[in-house]
């Protein structure tokens, strides 16, 4: 039993982490325990399963040596400086108040001494469990036993003991709350070495007249066994000064200080300077060893910066290397076009001498004499070949075409010209009459209604064309451009095909003229997906392929998007830009009425709007999601030419 000799009073501390079991332990020990030597501390574990077996008997069981170093050791060193020896038991129960009952009625304990709950419980739910435990203690303690509640500024005493055996408490008082510290720090302080010492009376000497030898064995002890057990020696050996200055300072202040406590005095005081100066070199290292991490992590940072900037100028010097490969490669194909350009110019120069096509070839004279010397009056027009004249030559009226001189691919142009229209006769394409190859101009027939593109915006005020008309005009040139890509041994792309190169006759008979863009190309590879590459493409923007324009590569349905645009503006009479994403929305949304041409009133609204789908799927951006012009384009404009003339 935990008894002391002859009946002594027995005291039980009740510790736990929180801050109050701090002041419980050193208020009990300047209060309750006073000229007694011994104390016992008690924890208690609230799992339910014990790590050491099923259960640990109401006497509890000694502290692991890990719950020593985290719990115990900080009191034991405490109570050491007290002169106080410690017992320390470790309880389990899922019930604190319970467990600390039990144990008290086993050995007869005279005083309970526990801490108030924290501010911090007070706000959590472990307020309401440490009320209870209060409150449960209050009630089941025995008669004989006193129940101490401290705080951090004040005590409590909740329950007094009515046998005359058990040893007076002290009352609580102005002098006890006085004697309590406002901060118990039992942490690790570096700065708590300076105190007054003048004043300080030595508990030790009051309460059992031991010798400073014993004081010195005791503090060196515990200091030692808190070295090997807690870690850092100056933390530790701080924490027990500190704790043993503040319990000299508490003692009673009329006692009359003795030489030997004043011994005891200078000891401590000469043991705490060599601690100081230990501390100081402590301090002294962590700096260098601080300043010394701070340089290798500034080092570090350099080099990090350093090798990036290396990494970017290595990166930077293989952008300039490929630049410079590429500016070369440019530069090589820039003068390898040059040469082909030139050598290309030599071989149409020997051509246009050589040459002996089948038209009649007409003097400068002839051509200056019928267009009156280039009258502006005889101009009807303007191409991107050079201007046309109207003027008139073994006494028909004809259409002449002047090559400018300052265009690059005009005898280019001129030549394709004479030999697409001089070898090849169709209703539909425009006749070729003669040409005077040395100042490259070129003699057509006569087109009285001019363009089919004046004639749909209806230049100078010319009255609409009907949608029978229009249904016609499209079955002609669809004729006309399937004879281009039949031709043999090459087909023919067009290339330019739009209305400004489609014109009309008197009777609006449609044909198709300006041919200097077109191109043979290979017949095997006039199918869905076409290979023949062209390094530029060629023709008016709004009607060149996407494809081509994009790829280079040409086929037979270059012309076919080009004639979808064309169709488009048959039913609309408008511009082409952005024309296809207009037709399709009005599709879409069923409102393609009010997209014609409202110049005509009597649009048959299903066949037109049979033209419009086909029109759109004429300006697929893919080749191969386009129709063929023979097989699918044709008979569809036959079908609607039909329409009109019934």
């Amino acid at each position: 039993m935990d008894v002391g000799v002859g009946g002594a009073i027995t005291t039980v501390i009740a510790i736990d982490k929180d801050r109050n079991s701090q002041y419980a332990v050193k208020w009990a020990l300047e209060n309750v325990v006073n000229k007694i030597s011994h104390v016992t501390l008690i924890h208690v574990l609230t799992q339910t399963t014990s790590p050491h077996g099923d259960g640990i008997g109401m006497d509890g069981r000694s502290p692991t040596e890990g719950e020593m170093q985290q719990l115990f050791l900080p009191f034991r060193a405490f109570c050491a400086c007290k002169g106080v020896r410690t017992k320390e038991v470790v309880l389990e129960d899922t019930d604190v108040s319970n467990a600390l009952i039990v144990y008290i009625n086993t050995h007869a304990i005279n005083n309970l001494v526990v801490g108030s709950p924290t501010r911090i419980q007070a706000i959590t739910r472990a307020f309401k469990s440490s009320l209870n435990m209060i409150t449960s203690l209050q009630r089941a303690l025995p008669d004989t036993c006193n129940l101490y509640v401290v705080s951090k500024t004040k005590s409590h005493k909740i329950k007094s003991a009515n046998s005359a055996s058990v040893h007076k408490t002290l009352s609580v008082s102005a002098k006890t709350s006085e004697s309590v510290p406002e901060v118990v720090n039992l942490r690790c302080k570096s700065e708590s070495v300076s105190g007054t010492r003048g004043s300080r009376k030595s508990s030790m000497a009051k309460s059992s007249g031991r010798k400073l030898d014993f004081g010195e064995s005791m503090l060196t002890t515990r200091i030692d066994k808190a070295k090997s057990i807690s870690g850092p020696p100056v933390s530790n050996a701080d924490l027990y000064f500190d704790i043993l200055d503040k319990s000299q300072a508490s003692d009673d202040p009329g006692l009359s200080t003795s030489s030997q406590n004043a011994e005891i005095d200078d000891e401590i005081c000469r043991v705490k300077m060599e601690l100081k100066k230990s501390m100081d070199a402590y301090h002294s290292v962590c700096n260098e060893a601080r300043t010394a991490r701070l340089m290798a992590c500034e080092i570090e940072q350099l080099m990090e910066i350093e090798k990036q900037k290396s990494k970017v100028a290595i990166e930077a010097a293989h952008i300039a290397q490929r630049l410079a490969e590429l500016e070369a490669l440019k530069r090589q194909k820039a003068e390898q076009k040059a040469e082909e350009e030139a050598e290309e110019r030599k071989k149409l120069t020997v051509t246009l001498t050589r040459c002996n096509f089948q038209y009649r070839k007409y003097t400068i004279e002839d051509i200056e004499i019928a267009t009156d010397y280039f009258s502006n009056s005889l101009k009807i027009g303007e191409g991107g070949y050079g201007p046309v004249f109207k003027g008139y030559l073994d006494h028909i009226t004809v259409a002449i075409k002047v090559l400018r001189p300052d265009i690059s691919q005009g005898p280019n142009q001129f030549q394709q010209e004479v030999e697409i229209l001089s070898c090849i006769r169709h209703p539909h394409m425009v006749l070729l009459l003669g040409a005077c190859p040395e100042y490259g101009c070129l003699v057509y027939e006569y087109m009285e209604n001019g363009s089919f593109e004046d004639r749909l915006l209806r230049k100078n005020n010319t009255p609409p064309i009907s949608w029978s008309l229009r249904f016609k005009i499209c079955c002609e040139i669809a004729t006309a451009l399937h004879f281009l890509h039949q031709t043999r041994p090459k087909p023919l792309v067009h290339r330019d095909i739009k209305p400004g190169n489609i014109l009309l006759d008197g009777n609006y008979v449609s044909k198709i003229s300006d041919v200097g863009l077109a191109r043979l190309i290979p017949p095997e590879m006039v199918d869905d997906v076409p290979q023949y590459h062209i390094t530029a493409a060629a023709g008016t923007f709004c009607y060149i392929d996407p494809e081509y324009q994009q790829s280079g590569v040409l086929g037979t349905k270059s012309d076919v998007y080009s004639f979808g645009v064309i169709l488009l503006q048959v039913i609309t009479a408008k511009r082409p830009m952005g024309l296809t994403h207009l037709v399709s929305r009005a599709v879409e949304e069923g409102s393609l009425v009010e997209v014609l041409d409202p110049d005509v009133t009597d649009w048959p609204v299903e066949d037109t709007l049979s033209l419009a789908k086909l029109a759109l799927q004429c300006c697929e951006l893919r080749k191969k999601d386009r129709p063929d012009l023979g097989s699918v384009i044709l008979p569809e404009l036959k079908r609607l030419r039909d329409l009109g003339d019934a």
